[in-house]
């Protein structure tokens, strides 16, 4: 059985189109300089409101990666 050690960082993505987006967004991004993801847990979810509608979505999620 292997032992896993993680880090975890927390990052807030955006999206016009909806949460699950905003996700994609701050892990795509993230993955560009992180490697070694392997989970997430969302912790906050937010919208911006612009003349009576929902104009984007900011989505904070906890990302744990394996250390080196």
């Amino acid at each position: 059985m292997s032992q896993h050690v993680y880090k975890h960082i927390e990052l807030t993505g955006s999206s016009e189109n909806g949460i699950e987006e905003a996700v994609n967004n701050a892990i795509n991004k993230a993955s560009d300089s992180l490697h070694g993801m392997r989970w997430l847990e969302v912790t906050d979810t937010r919208g911006h409101i612009e003349n009576g509608r929902v104009a984007h979505w900011q989505v904070t999620v906890k990302v744990g990666f394996t250390l080196d």
